[in-house]
C-alpha cells in the first residue's frame, strides 16, 4: 500500500471513530441535559447512527484483518444503536428509558470498538 493510500485509510478510519463517538455523545448529552430525548431527536440519532454505519461498512474493505474484525464488532453495535432508538420512537416510560440506555450503551460499545480498531491499526502499521 503506497504511503498516499495508507494516510487516506488512516484519515477514513479517524472520521469514523470521530462520528462514533459525536453519535455517542449527542445521545448520552441530550438524554442527560432534557431528562429525555423528544421525537425529532430519536430520528436524528436514527439517521446518524445509520450514516455512521454506511461509513464504517466503506471503510472496513481498506483495513487489515485485525482492524476489520474488529470494525464488524463496531458496525454491530451501531446496528443495535438503530435498533434501540428505533424502539425509542415506539414506546413511552419504562420502556422508552430502557431502549434509550441501551442505545447510549451500543453507541458508547461502537465508539470504543473503532477506537479499538484505529489503535490496532496504528500498531500494526508502527510495530515496537
Amino acid at each position: 500500500m503506497s504511503a498516499g493510500t495508507d494516510t487516506k485509510v488512516k484519515d477514513a478510519l479517524d472520521r469514523v471513530r470521530t462520528d462514533t463517538q459525536e453519535l455517542f455523545r449527542a445521545i448520552s448529552d441530550t438524554v442527560a441535559r432534557r431528562g429525555g430525548a423528544t421525537k425529532a431527536d430519536l430520528e436524528t440519532f436514527a439517521e446518524k447512527a445509520k450514516a455512521v454505519t454506511k461509513s464504517v461498512k466503506g471503510s472496513m474493505s481498506a483495513q487489515n484483518e485485525a482492524t476489520k474484525k474488529v470494525l464488524t464488532e463496531a458496525v454491530a453495535h451501531l446496528e443495535a444503536t438503530q435498533k434501540h432508538v428505533a424502539e425509542s420512537l415506539k414506546t413511552s416510560g419504562g420502556a422508552f428509558q430502557t431502549s434509550i440506555k441501551q442505545a447510549i450503551a451500543d453507541a458508547r460499545a461502537s465508539a470504543q470498538k473503532v477506537s479499538e480498531a484505529a489503535a490496532k491499526r496504528s500498531a500494526t502499521k508502527n510495530p515496537s
